[in-house]
């Protein structure tokens, strides 16, 4: 499993422990229970995963076709059986570039000739807290006038667990939240429960990338599976905040 010490990778470890199945971390880093992979050589990599039945590929940052292309390639040299990769709902409907970066890992990932399975999700809710908790460092805070649809990371990992012990069922259902909220709202609702107080801006931006974030290219409203709200993920992080930000009113 790549990402394996990420927020989402860490609890589909965990999730698939927990059923029984053994599951290798693959890593830049040294430690216990990581396989240690050089991304630009590939080298530890067929060590990694020699006698694997299921890659789960959590990884992923700009510019990381590269180790898109190592892995899949490592893969289908090792005969894996499924192959799961994770998604965000909209890259193909959005030009900004690591949505072009995500949408480039899934067209290899179905060209590899492995079985496979993608899931695309929407913006988890600790993306869009730890956006507000930037924004609201200033003491006029800036919110992009832009609706989203946040998943909860727990339910997501509870998803890609599932269908990464079922057969490979190539491109599934997207998975979105249980509401659309106006981000203007969520900056509401995160100040209250933080304790500040700050005059909120909405702002609009030119662009492509927030012309297609204003059509809700992002967003999945057929698909409300998740069932934590933006407010129930507050509830329990709201005492989070970043150490510049501590103290602050």
């Amino acid at each position: 499993m790549t990402g394996g010490t990420g927020r989402l990778g860490a609890l589909v470890v965990g999730r698939l422990r927990q059923a029984g199945h053994e599951v290798r971390v693959v890593s830049r880093r040294t430690g216990p229970r990581l396989f240690t992979v050089d991304w630009k050589t590939g080298a530890g990599l067929t060590a990694a995963l020699d006698g694997a039945d299921v890659v789960v590929h959590c990884a992923s940052a700009p510019g990381s076709v590269d180790m898109d292309r190592r892995l899949v390639k490592a893969a289908a040299d090792a005969h894996v059986s499924h192959l799961l990769y994770i998604s965000i709902v909209g890259v193909d409907r959005n030009p900004l570039r690591y949505y072009r970066t995500k949408l480039t890992a899934e067209r290899i990932v179905e060209q590899s000739g492995v079985p496979y399975t993608i899931l695309r999700a929407t913006q988890f809710h600790d993306l869009i807290r730890m956006l507000l908790a930037t924004l609201a460092r200033i003491p006029l805070m800036p919110v992009p006038d832009l609706s989203f649809q946040p998943v909860d990371v727990s339910e997501v990992a509870d998803r890609f667990a599932d269908l990464a012990m079922a057969e490979p069922a190539g491109r599934v259902a997207d998975m979105g939240g249980p509401q659309v909220l106006r981000l203007t709202d969520m900056a509401r609702a995160y100040l209250e429960a933080t304790g500040r107080r700050r005059p909120i801006v909405p702002f609009r931006l030119p662009g492509k990338v927030f012309g297609a974030f204003r059509a809700g290219y992002h967003r999945a409203p057929d698909h409300a599976d998740g069932r934590i709200t933006f407010a129930d993920h507050l509830a329990t992080h709201s005492d989070e905040r970043t150490a510049s930000d501590r103290g602050r009113r």
